[in-house]
């Protein structure tokens, strides 16, 4: 990933060589525009919108919605230096501390997204310098999201203005797409947002016919099934050999670090960033929908002594005994797809989430969408919620679950003392689409309630 995408537009203005000066200056112009528009929440609200206010705060008076325990009533969180240092209906409240009284509001832990490409995507069509979710060729493992990762996208204060505090920022494209990132939603440089720079492997495991997945395939449709087979299992192999060399190289490196007399291997940054993945210190994230090719993931996987997590995931109940005997988890994004079948009932995907937490497989939900629509996360718990899910597992399922299945349960997904202070208080039930968020908390840190959403409803509310 490179570390500005921005730096894209200058990298055609050879083109514009090629066309009268006029006309090239209108093209600029008119390719910057959007670009600017959309940047131009960021560029209006001062420091507190990178940065929130820090301090110590008390939020008193308030129904903590706990997420790991029972529910308090009526009672005290409070923050202090990016953490929860007290919880309770007798909390003690610190000299100095800015009090919120929210009585009549609710508290909830900062909902997390496991399945996006937050900051690495502004304007899919029609600005391509906006866009930086892939590099080019198969095999990219050493490509990290963290670096691309922009921070004054407009989709980050659109984001956590509903709720959302936390994302998985994923590569897309070839067959190992690169390293996500796990991420705050607030701060000037992709440093003072990561959680986990590199969190997770992602790999978009071969199928034998394309379509699909995380802004499509690597593949396209072929007419040949033996043809397309073949391909897949080409590729499979091809995956196998690199995770095998990286484990060799792995070795190798441990062998010349205890013994100076041995040989040192020349380095090579593909294989070195994937020795933590194949020693299974760092989960790999397959992308896959379809039931034969989860299977063939969960086998991959286990062959290769890899941690896998499935996303997508949409046959993911059909084969529940097989995820929960392996200890697999699924980050569900496909809540709001059509069914794949035409002989699937209406609601197959809509109770897909009921039918792995019946079954025990560990989950969460995502929207698992690029940025502009991460903001309904909510929903889609919602959603669930109404067909089958419980309403604690469907809360469960966008907090503590995806900070469990991302290894920062002890950092994130619930009110507790000691971790990191991503708080929402509203004033109704989080998954409903008429609550209204009040107060937002990232790092600690209250942050302004302000989007490029607030900023045009103030622009244009009272036009006549």
């Amino acid at each position: 990933m490179r570390a500005n995408s921005f730096s894209k537009v200058f990298a055609r203005i050879n083109v514009f060589a090629r066309v009268p000066f006029a006309l090239a200056a209108l093209l600029l112009v008119s390719a910057a525009a959007p670009i600017t528009s959309a940047q131009q929440a960021s560029s209006t609200m001062g420091t507190q919108f990178m940065s929130g206010t820090p301090g110590t705060f008390a939020i008193r008076n308030a129904r903590i919605v706990t997420v790991s325990g029972a529910d308090i009533e009526n009672g005290t969180i409070v923050v202090s230096d990016g953490r929860i240092t007290a919880v309770g209906a007798s909390a003690a409240v610190p000299a100095g501390a800015q009090e919120i009284d929210a009585r009549g509001l609710s508290v909830y832990p900062g909902m997390i997204d496991l399945g996006t490409a937050m900051g690495l995507i502004e304007i899919g069509q029609g600005a391509n310098a906006t866009v930086d979710v892939a590099e080019v060729g198969d095999m990219n493992p050493n490509a990290q999201a963290f670096y691309g990762i922009n921070p004054h996208s407009a989709h980050v204060a659109v984001t956590r203005v509903n709720g959302v505090t936390s994302v998985l920022s994923l590569p897309a494209g070839g067959i190992v797409s690169g390293q996500a990132a796990l991420i705050n939603l607030l701060g000037s440089s992709p440093r003072e947002m990561a959680l986990v720079p590199a969190a997770a492997l992602v790999v978009n495991y071969p199928r034998a016919a394309g379509g699909g997945g995380f802004g499509g395939f690597f593949q396209q449709p072929q007419a040949n099934p033996a043809a397309a087979a073949t391909a897949r299992d080409r590729q499979v192999e091809q995956l196998r050999k690199l995770l095998r060399d990286a484990e060799a190289y792995g070795r190798a490196m441990d062998a010349a670090n205890a013994d100076r007399n041995l040989p040192r291997p020349d380095a090579d940054v593909m294989l070195a960033s994937l020795v933590p993945y194949v020693r299974g210190e760092r989960p790999v994230v397959f992308r896959a929908d379809r039931e034969a090719e989860m299977r063939a993931a969960v086998r991959f996987s286990e062959e290769m002594k890899l941690k896998p997590i499935i996303l997508g995931g949409n046959d993911a109940w059909k084969i529940a005994s097989l995820l929960k005997e392996r200890n697999v988890p699924v980050i569900l994004n496909g809540l709001f797809d059509l069914p794949s079948r035409e002989d699937d009932f209406y609601d197959v995907m809509y109770e897909s989430a009921a039918k792995l937490q019946q079954a025990g497989v560990r989950f969460a939900l995502s929207t698992g969408d690029q940025g502009a629509e991460v903001r309904d996360l909510p929903y889609r718990a919602g959603m669930a919620a109404a067909f089958g899910l419980s309403r604690a597992d469907a809360l469960k399922s966008v907090t503590l679950y995806p900070a469990q299945i991302m290894g920062v349960g002890d950092r994130l997904g619930s009110i507790d003392v000691g971790k990191i202070a991503n708080l929402v208080v509203t004033d109704g039930d989080l998954l409903e689409a008429r609550t209204r968020i009040r107060h937002l908390f990232i790092n600690g840190r209250q942050v302004p309630l302000n989007s490029r959403h607030t900023e045009l409803y103030e622009q244009f509310r009272n036009r006549k």
